[in-house]
């Protein structure tokens, strides 16, 4: 195993203060700083894991020339220009979803790291969730056969949070749902089609000019016979919190439970009627992984008894995906290879979002995907 390490600074201690002690642990990765606002915070979690490098000042931190890497976990709004600054003052760039908010932000990020040869990583969850890295190898080993179809959801009563969400288009916050569906054949989507359904709230209806309680999103694949279903509601709509990946094969085929926490259920064909269906609980897939870190798919990593992230605790502690994001972002810089998604990847599965809420917005009207998002 290579010796070399990638210094790294996680930005926004949040949801980000997860992946501290994964860093601390990586054997190839030194945690070298960490970027919080609020200064008593950041003192305070400098204190409990004994970094000593604290910035109150994003920009500040940039300029640190120890720093090979960011790790962004700041607020949606703020993703795209963070990244497009870091990129721009040299570090490799890890961020938490979406990639940004707007088309050109995504255009921007992709431009620079052709330009510069510098690495983007989406650290999208649900890729390196053990039920999604369950059905890939199923998928890599050909049990599931032809792949004739994907579904996806993300649903989530997004009430009582903070700042940008209150209102929120469905399909804005999609990666959670269109990420799976992409990421298993490794697929680029060409156009998108969506309906919006449903009328949320007045007051919230205000704050982006978007009715919709949910929208459903049909994904054409690029250059394949494939297309998938994705739909997200965030407000207005009677349901558990769900994550949901499934996939249709014409050998075997894997369905998300209804409800949280209960096992996969697996169809094979040509089985006798009341036995083609099989509810398999989703091994962990820590084997993968260096075994430093392995400990972190079972359990959370930051102050785990109480305090975790509203995140973490509704997404039913992400899959143990956590570790397995750090390990793609870092083993891609050691061994100067593309992880996924890599910022075309990553703009090709964001895009989709943002654009299909414009197809929403147009009476379900086919919206193609730019070309910068397409190898």
């Amino acid at each position: 195993m290579s010796t070399k390490k990638i210094n790294v600074a996680i930005i926004g201690l949040g949801f980000g203060a997860e992946f501290i002690p994964i860093y601390q642990r990586y054997p190839n990765a030194n945690l070298v700083a960490i970027c919080q606002r609020n200064e008593t915070k950041l003192n305070e979690i400098g204190d409990v894991f004994c970094i000593e490098k604290l910035y109150t000042s994003y920009d500040e931190l940039l300029k640190d020339e120890e720093i090979d890497a960011v790790h962004i976990n700041t607020p949606i709004p703020n993703h795209g220009e963070q990244s497009i600054k870091a990129l721009k003052a040299g570090k490799h760039v890890a961020c938490t979803v979406p990639m940004a908010t707007t088309v050109e932000e995504c255009e921007e990020i992709v431009r620079l790291t052709e330009e510069t040869g510098l690495t983007y990583m989406m650290m999208e969850t649900v890729v390196y969730a053990r039920e999604f890295l369950y059905m890939k190898e199923l998928y890599e080993n050909g049990e599931l056969g032809k792949i004739q179809f994907l579904k996806a959801s993300h649903q989530q009563d997004m009430d009582g949070w903070p700042n940008y969400w209150p209102g929120l288009p469905p399909m804005h916050y999609a990666t959670h749902c269109v990420g799976p569906v992409l990421a298993l054949t490794k697929d680029e989507a060409e156009y998108v089609s969506c309906f919006g359904s449903g009328t949320i709230r007045d007051e919230l209806i205000k704050e982006y000019d978007s009715p919709y309680a949910v929208e459903t999103t049909h994904i054409k694949f690029k250059n394949s016979d494939l297309s998938a279903q994705v739909y997200r509601s965030l407000f207005d709509v009677a349901r558990q919190y769900r994550e949901s990946f499934e996939v249709y094969g014409s050998k075997k085929s894997v369905e998300w439970p209804l409800i949280e926490g209960k096992p996969l259920v697996v169809h094979t064909a040509k089985k006798p009627e009341p036995e083609i269906p099989e509810e398999i609980e989703s091994p962990d897939f820590a084997k993968l992984l260096p075994e430093e870190i392995q400990g972190f798919t079972t359990k959370g990593v930051y102050d785990e008894d109480e305090n975790q992230h509203l995140s973490f605790t509704q997404g039913a502690g992400h899959g143990g995906s956590h570790p397995h994001l750090v390990h793609a972002f870092i083993d891609a810089l050691i061994k100067d290879e593309s992880p996924y998604p890599n910022a075309k990847q990553s703009a090709n599965i964001t895009c989709v979002g943002i654009l299909a809420h414009e197809s929403a917005l147009r009476g379900g009207e086919i919206i193609k995907l730019p070309e910068f998002t397409l190898s």
